[in-house]
Order: structure tokens, then sequence, then C-alpha cells
């Protein structure tokens, strides 16, 4: 009985796709559709005609950006031209015969080649040309085939309940298609949003990490509530729901919290930003490369990159020491003979620590920055001579001040005879008489 009724509805599916064919309004179709598809091939060969590669590089202005847009897009403008002429061709195909069903299929396969064109030329990212290859694509063909609404309808009608939440596998779908577009329009969107912040000069630099670290929480937050719009979930029965398990997640996310808000009041107090050289309580030292939203990104002079807890800033005490001044102090320590001309040396080592061009020296310089030798005391080879010097920055890395300036002292030690004593012990031997 199944066969026969399948058989007999064949059979009037193939009569009345003949009878279609043969039709009057199917060849008025078919007329529209070959001239909206030719008008669309003499176009686009005209505009490729004045459109070939620039042999130097565009001039500025309208006219140069409007010719390197229409060169970018030359090789999908037949494409482009038959999607939009079809469109016409719809309209016109309604009021002549009173029906457009083969225009708009044909439409449809140009807006599926349009989209696989824009796809493999115009677009680099492997990520997104995947996502239109297996999702966007899919999507067109169903829609061209009239597939789309019945494909749509089995799938809301799968359904699961969690809680008083009614999830659909439309919408679990739907979740995953919008989802995926949402985080990455997300993560481009925070890329460049930051790197535009971070280039305005006119503010401070600690404000524009601050304005950097905002900006990401609400993006974060307005995407949060997307996905929720899209879900279909809304804001009270999220509350119901939230409120059941939120003490639970509340501890297991009580670390990844406390860092959050310890990110926010360092931006907020401005006691860190990027560029500062930190010295933690253990002894590790780096410069400030990145303030995130966990943690704060140390980098040292040897290249490695150390990740510090943001609540580490709050909860223990650290060495800040280029935050308000990047002038720094440095000391040498050294010794010389006791028969040394001291009056003489410390002429000479003032005038040789002031020749190093990174070394704050010469005349505008306050007496307390200017280069200093002293004794410091008198030890049992020589007398002990202290060196104080000022620079900006840090004695480290590029600036490798110290270094440079006792090779310098050494130099001078050499050609002025100065001598650097030998620890020296006298021992007396006493004879005993037993």
């Amino acid at each position: 009985m199944n066969i026969e009724l399948l058989k007999s509805q064949t059979e009037k599916f193939f009569q009345s796709a003949i009878k279609w064919t043969t039709s009057p309004e199917f060849f008025a179709q078919c007329a529209i559709i070959v001239s909206a598809i030719f008008i669309a091939f003499i176009i686009a060969n005209i505009f490729k005609k004045y459109l070939k590669e620039p042999t130097e590089p565009l001039k500025g202005g309208i006219v140069g950006r409007l010719r390197g847009f229409f060169f970018r897009i030359s090789g999908i403008l037949f494409p482009l031209l038959s999607v939009l002429l079809l469109g016409l061709a719809i309209e016109l195909s309604n009021r002549v015969v009173q029906q457009s069903g083969l225009v708009r299929i044909v439409q449809g396969l140009a807006i599926v080649v349009l989209i696989y064109l824009i796809a493999t030329k115009h677009i680099k990212s492997a990520a997104v040309k995947k996502f239109i290859k297996w999702v966007v694509l899919p999507i067109a063909v169903l829609y061209v085939l009239l597939w789309l609404d019945n494909v749509t309808s089995y799938l809301e009608a799968i359904s699961f309940q969690v809680g008083n939440i009614k999830l659909s596998l439309y919408a679990v779908v739907r979740l995953l298609i919008f989802g995926s577009i949402l985080f990455w329009v997300g993560s481009v969107s925070n890329v460049k949003g930051k790197q535009y912040i971070r280039s305005r000069d006119k503010l401070e630099a600690r404000a524009r990490e601050a304005y950097a670290k905002l900006f990401e929480i609400v993006l974060f937050i307005i995407i949060f509530i997307l996905l929720l719009q899209v879900m279909g979930i809304n804001f009270t029965t999220l509350a119901v729901f939230g409120g059941a398990i939120g003490i639970g997640i509340g501890f297991g996310l009580q670390a990844i919290a406390s860092n959050f808000i310890s990110g926010l009041i360092i931006l907020l107090d401005r006691s860190l930003t990027v560029g500062d050289y930190i010295e933690l309580e253990d002894g590790r030292v780096g410069t400030i490369r990145a303030l995130n939203m966990r943690s704060t990104i140390l980098e040292t002079f040897d290249g490695k990159d150390i990740m510090v807890p943001n609540e580490t800033f709050i909860t223990t005490s650290f060495k800040n020491w280029t935050h308000q001044n990047i002038k720094q102090r440095y000391s040498i320590e050294i010794q010389v003979a006791y028969s040394t001309d001291i009056e003489k040396l410390v002429k000479l080592l003032r005038e040789v620590v002031a020749t190093h061009p990174q070394v704050i020296s010469g005349p505008g310089i306050s007496l307390e920055e200017q280069p200093d030798a002293e004794i410091s005391g008198f030890g049992d080879s020589g007398i002990d001579i202290l060196i104080e010097y000022w620079m900006d920055g840090v004695d480290d890395g590029k600036n490798r001040v110290g270094a440079d300036l006792n090779m310098m002292i050494w130099k001078a030690f050499k050609e002025n005879d100065i001598e650097i004593p030998f620890p020296q012990r006298e021992v007396k031997i006493l004879n005993k008489t037993v």
C-alpha cells in the first residue's frame, strides 16, 4: 500500500514538474534570469577594462580609494552584480508573471557562489574560512533549496529541560554558531580596541591601561549578555538558577575573583603601570610588560616572563624602582693602598665617573646628584673608597653602567699607578721556653 502511494505521489510530482517547466511562466522566468546574468556579465567586463592592476601606488583621496576598492573586488564583481540584478529580476518576475520561485533559486545559488569566492580570495584567516565553508555555505544551500525552515522546525522540536530552563537542539546549534561569531568578533575587537586606546599619546600611560582594562571588561559583559539573548534565557530565570549554584562557583573561583578585583584596584590607585621596574618581596625583578585581568607579566633582562598574580601586589610589599622617578643612585666600593694620595684619587674618580654618558653630571645638576667619591672606612689591607653616582633608569639590561665604570676605573688606576692592595697578614713566630 505504501509503495502504491509512493508511486502515485512520484507520478504527480513529475507531472506537475513537466507542466511547470513547459509553462509560459517558466520560460518567462528563464528569460528574465538570462537577461539579468547577461547584463551583469557585460557590466563586469566593462569595469574590468578600466580596473587593471596599478603599476604604481595609488594616489590618496576619494578617487584613489575608490579605484583601489573596485580593483580589490574585481574578482567577485560578476557574481556580486548577478546577485543584485537577480534581486531586481525577482520584482520584475512578480509583476510580469506573478511568480518568481525559479529566479529566487538562481539568486540563492549566486549568493552561495559569491560567499565561496569571498572566502577563498579575500579572507586570510583560516578559522574564518573554515567557518564559512562548514557553517555559512550549508545554511545558504538549505535556504536556496527551501529546506531551511523545515530543518529549523525539526531542531526546535528536539528539546530538553535543565531546571526551569528549557533548551532545544536548535537553541544549542544557534548558540554554537552565534557564540563562535561573538567570541571571534569580541577577540578581534578586544585586540584592536586596546591597541587604539594604548596608541593615544595624549592620555597618561596609567590612564591608557585603565581604559584598556575597562574596555575589556565592558566588552566581556556585552558578549555574555548577547549570548544569553541568543540562548533565549531571560534574566529572571538566570537569577533563580544562578543563585542555586552561585555560592559553589564563588568558592571555586575565589582566587580568580580576588586577582580580578586586585587588577582593578591596581589600575585605579595607579600604583603600577606598564614599563615600571619591579622588585618582588622574594627577590625576583623585571619590567612590567602587560597588566592582564588575572595576572601581571614581568619581563626579566634575560628574556624570561614572570606571571605574577595581581593579588600579590595587594597583599605583599614590593619595590617600584621607576614609578615616580626613573633616577636611581648606585654605588661602587673599592679599596686602595694606604700610600695613595687620597685627595688626588677622589678628584680622579669623580672625573672618570662623570665622563660616562649615562651618568648624571655637569653644570645645572644639584650637588646631591653629582658623582662623588669618599672614604668610607679603613680596612686591614687598605683604605675603603665609596663611589656614588646617579643615572636615569635601572643599571641592568641595556644600561650596563656599573660594568663600564669598573673598566674605566681600572684603566685610570693603571695609568696613574694607583695600587689596589692584596690582603696582607703579618705572622710572628714567638720562641717559647718550656
